[in-house]
């Protein structure tokens, strides 16, 4: 039988003070923090470089030659040695943006006895390692409406201590108020339980630049599986409303069918803006969730087929 918790909302317990921020990074952020680092180093040992055609000086691979093309590109040497005509791709050299948002409303604090990670906790570690893994490929990384882009070897450190300082801005359901530019990148992580109609206009305004990016849900296990029968009582982590039902079981379906129309319509959504969508549970090691997302980071969705 699974059972399960809320936590406290992280920006609920940040007190106007600097002590109260002190307190909560002391508590919480240095073990998500190493917890990330320790991650991002792992899924690293298996990637090597960003790996991307593009201006730059270092040699990256020899290619065929695609009709249409400028012929100064081909390279006559390697030619010479086939009978096909090839070109010769640099790897990308320049510095792209990326932004992260991590949730930290209310519902993110949900943990079952399933996995024992708080959605919240997650969140911040997948969002902080993939900042770390990054920065390594020479990347500029910021938290999307708290700082600016940063390129530093202690970025964890750093995005931590700005995320303790976000205030109540941490209790929002979906990033606002900023607008990424026309190339940069945004990395959601959050288990959007919002309506599917203020996703697709949050997304609308993310993208309105011309930013692209990739939405990371984070749920727990209970969410998905609803192991729940007999007289249950659940709790809305945002307004507090308590909803008591006499077989739990009965009302499975109905649930598992409204759980999937809107994840469905996330999807959809997220689609329609050129974004890609992945789903990631807490039960499962953030590692693969990382190496999941960074996939599609290099490849696009159908590199991790749509699950971190």
């Amino acid at each position: 039988m699974a059972t399960a918790r809320l936590i406290e909302p992280l920006g609920r317990r940040l007190k106007p003070a600097v002590e109260g921020a002190a307190e909560e990074l002391a508590r919480v952020l240095p073990r998500l923090a190493l917890e990330a680092r320790q991650v991002s180093a792992h899924v690293a040992l298996g990637i090597h470089g960003r790996r991307r055609a593009g201006p730059g000086e270092t040699f990256w691979q020899f290619r065929p030659f695609t009709s249409g093309e400028p012929a100064d590109r081909i390279d006559w040497r390697r030619s010479a040695r086939d009978d096909r005509l090839y070109v010769r791709e640099r790897e990308w050299e320049t510095a792209s943006t990326y932004w992260i948002w991590m949730d930290c409303s209310p519902s993110m604090g949900f943990v079952s006895s399933l996995s024992q990670t708080p959605k919240r906790d997650r969140a911040i570690v997948l969002g902080l390692a993939m900042a770390d893994l990054l920065v390594r490929g020479g990347e500029r990384v910021g938290l999307l409406g708290l700082t600016t882009p940063l390129i530093t070897r202690n970025i964890v450190q750093r995005l931590a201590q700005s995320l303790v300082a976000g205030g109540p801005a941490l209790e929002a359901d979906f990033p606002a108020g900023a607008i990424p530019g026309p190339r940069d990148r945004v990395l959601l992580f959050g288990d959007f339980i919002i309506e599917s109609a203020a996703f697709r206009s949050g997304l609308g305004v993310l993208t309105s630049r011309g930013a692209s990016g990739v939405a990371v849900q984070v749920r727990d296990p209970v969410e998905s599986l609803f192991p729940f029968s007999g007289e249950t009582e659940f709790i809305d982590p945002e307004g507090g409303q308590r909803w008591t039902v006499g077989d739990a079981e009965a009302v499975k379906a109905q649930y598992r069918q409204r759980l999937d129309a809107h994840e469905a319509a996330l999807r959809a959504a997220t689609t329609a803006s050129g974004w890609s969508f992945l789903g990631h549970r807490t039960d499962q090691s953030a590692a693969t969730g990382l190496l999941a997302m960074a996939m599609v980071l290099q490849y696009g969705t159908g590199a991790a087929q749509g699950r971190a």
